[in-house]
């Protein structure tokens, strides 16, 4: 399967859409520059929430829970922003992808800026406003997301070239860490992760150039190709979520190099995907 250009190359590094009905379509984020994109039809919006913006996904009560370089916000309806305590202090670790589990808890992952190995953790945010470090010992977290049923959780530590997978319920959490797809070097690096209504897990790949589905039995069975090299995450979108939308990033590129990265891309990959899970708090 190839994806289609859906949009010029609008960001830096464009990370983490969300498709939601809730707030009128797709949400995505240029990271380094603390903004949230989103779609008006062809017209790509731009709103800046600060100098970093991670991670986002839709509340319940409306607006969003978003993850910002060191701490978490909260958006209501009308769009007026109310930033939480911040995590750490330190200038040296950065907050980077996040999702919400069946229960409406927001999962979140940090990482060095440097990108030293384990300095990061995976952090969780009740809808009471209570924050737990659920794991610790994390390079760069990235592409959270559970299964259709609820029971398992996807997750990716990129430099470990593996999509792990998780058992999950309400009272225990995520339990039973194992690997559930191993990502050869040659084909780029683990980045953000979606599951579509079957149970198949898209993963997409950094210096890779493309999205791999994978079986609910860990096996690969399609392959998305992405006229850009760093692909960073994907998502379904669209009124039937019946369309993978795909991010891309100009980091570490020079001017004029990978011509299309930092577009948003876009596959018809002949299945649906699932309505989001939305933040309780």
């Amino acid at each position: 399967m190839l994806a289609e250009q859906f949009t010029d190359p609008v960001a830096f590094h464009a990370e983490g859409p969300v498709w939601s009905e809730a707030w009128g379509g797709l949400r995505w984020v240029d990271m380094f520059a603390g903004d949230i994109l989103s779609l008006d039809g062809d017209t790509v919006n731009r709103r800046n929430v600060g100098s970093f913006v991670a991670a986002l996904r839709p509340r319940r009560a409306g607006g969003s829970v978003i993850a910002l370089e060191r701490g978490f916000a909260l958006e209501d309806a009308s769009g007026r922003l109310t930033r939480q305590d911040e995590l750490w202090s330190g200038a040296d670790l950065r907050l980077n992808e996040g999702g919400c589990d069946p229960d409406g808890r927001f999962y979140c992952g940090s990482m060095a800026w440097d990108q030293r190995q384990g300095a990061g953790a995976l952090y969780r945010l009740d809808g009471d406003g209570r924050v737990t470090v659920v794991r610790d010992n994390v390079t760069i977290s990235n592409g959270l997301e559970w299964s259709p049923d609820g029971s398992l959780a996807y997750y990716n530590d990129t430099p470990t070239g593996r999509v792990a997978v998780f058992d999950y319920d309400a009272e225990s959490g995520l339990t039973g860490m194992r690997t559930f797809a191993e990502i050869p070097s040659e084909a780029g690096y683990p980045d953000g992760l979606t599951v579509d209504s079957e149970g198949g897990v898209w993963v997409a790949l950094y210096a890779g150039g493309a999205v791999r589905r994978y079986t609910p039995a860990g096996v690969l069975d399609g392959v998305v190709e992405v006229g850009a090299h760093r692909v960073t995450a994907c998502t379904f979108g669209g009124a039937r979520l019946d369309r993978l939308f795909i991010t891309t990033s100009r980091e570490g590129l020079a001017p004029g190099e990978d011509a299309l990265a930092g577009s948003l891309f876009v596959a018809d990959v002949g299945v649906t995907g699932r309505p989001v899970r939305e933040f309780a708090g």
